[in-house]
């Protein structure tokens, strides 16, 4: 079944205003989660909205934040999300890295105290429109095992970059550092289908299909899958971003990590508080001219994509390419949602007296 984005957005706008939060707040954060949805990132769109509902239940997020920096030099600053929303307290974070870039040529900002703010792309391309280069790291959830053992210490900890091009569209990376987001092994679960070999393991630490692997104590696995095949290099990637956003912040960091998913309760002794990110912002022409870089990246673009395809029809894609094509489509056709998600939104709905 496909839903109208203005729909959805509505929907999802208006179930946030029911769990307290302002206007502005909600609006915000159901355009943060509606851009997963288009982008074609459907584990984190609003197939998550009623895990925020559930946190807020749980007295985990707080809908009216005062969301602050708590320190800060003139191109560094930390971020207190006040338990706030991290669909919304991850964009304040990314402004205040974006204002310390134009006047330092770059702005770092670590987060402590937030929760799960949906795509890492949506924060990272807010540098664009000021020809910035974007940054965007956070941790998550422990579900996953280092290399080489069976203890969930880390999370999918996505990383994206976002790069401005002149004629061409930009370069956005957004990835998990695990073989897979925990969100597509939910989808999986909706579907009754297995995974593929390579994305989880069990609780003794062995491979394994099944998409509920994770919930019956096994563990996702870092990019890669297992050390013949360089596991070991997600597992260093997902604990750079650990640190980056929460061993720096103040937040808590590895096992942990206050978790979205609701088989998992939060650590009785945290180490830090709430959740981190990691935001920067690095000002184009702090190292060259904006329209030299820009033209620069059209010809590394341009050239990238006319590399010769190993079957001779696929097209070689530029990280952004297929979420740019799928929002386009599903802003003109609407977006598809799984059944099992629609159940729950209805549900949703019918308990906050909001329309689907």
């Amino acid at each position: 079944m496909t839903v109208d984005y203005k729909r959805l957005y509505n929907f999802t706008k208006n179930i946030l205003l029911k769990i307290g939060c302002s206007a502005e707040h909600a609006a915000l954060g159901a355009d943060v989660l509606l851009s997963a949805d288009l982008r074609g990132v459907d584990s984190h769109g609003v197939a998550r909205l009623s895990g925020y509902v559930r946190l807020w239940e749980k007295n985990r997020i707080n809908p009216r934040p005062n969301i602050r920096i708590v320190h800060e030099t003139p191109s560094t600053a930390v971020v207190d999300g006040d338990a706030g929303l991290g669909l919304v307290v991850a964009p304040y974070a990314m402004k205040v890295a974006i204002e310390k870039a134009k006047i330092a040529g770059t702005g770092w900002v670590s987060v402590k105290n937030s929760n799960h703010y949906g795509i890492a792309g949506y924060h990272s391309m807010m540098a664009l429109e000021h020809d910035m280069i974007g940054l965007s790291f956070t941790n998550a959830s422990p579900l996953v095992s280092p290399t080489f053992s069976k203890e969930r210490l880390l999370g999918t900890n996505p990383i994206s970059v976002a790069i401005p091009a002149g004629k061409q569209p930009p370069f956005v990376a957004d990835m998990a550092t695990t073989t897979a987001a925990n969100g597509k092994l939910e989808i999986l679960q909706r579907k009754n289908e297995n995974a593929p070999f390579g994305w989880v393991q069990d609780a003794s630490g062995n491979p394994t299909q099944d998409s509920n692997g994770v919930k019956k104590g096994g563990a996702l696995l870092p990019l890669g899958g297992d050390r013949e095949h360089g596991s070991h290099k997600g597992y260093a990637l997902g604990a750079i971003v650990d640190i980056f956003s929460a061993v720096l912040s103040g937040a808590n960091y590895g096992p942990w990590v206050p978790p979205f998913v609701a088989f998992l309760k939060p650590d009785p002794n945290p180490v830090g508080e709430g959740l981190g990110h990691f935001m920067g912002a690095m000002r184009i022409d702090a190292f060259r001219p904006a329209e030299d870089f820009k033209s620069h990246m059209d010809n590394w673009i341009s050239r990238f994509r006319e590399a010769k395809p190993t079957d001779g029809n696929t097209r070689v894609l530029i990280p952004g390419d297929p979420e740019r094509d799928l929002e386009q489509a599903r802003i003109e056709d609407g977006i598809p949602l799984l059944q099992a998600v629609i159940d729950d939104l209805t549900k949703l709905g019918e308990r906050f007296e909001v329309s689907l």
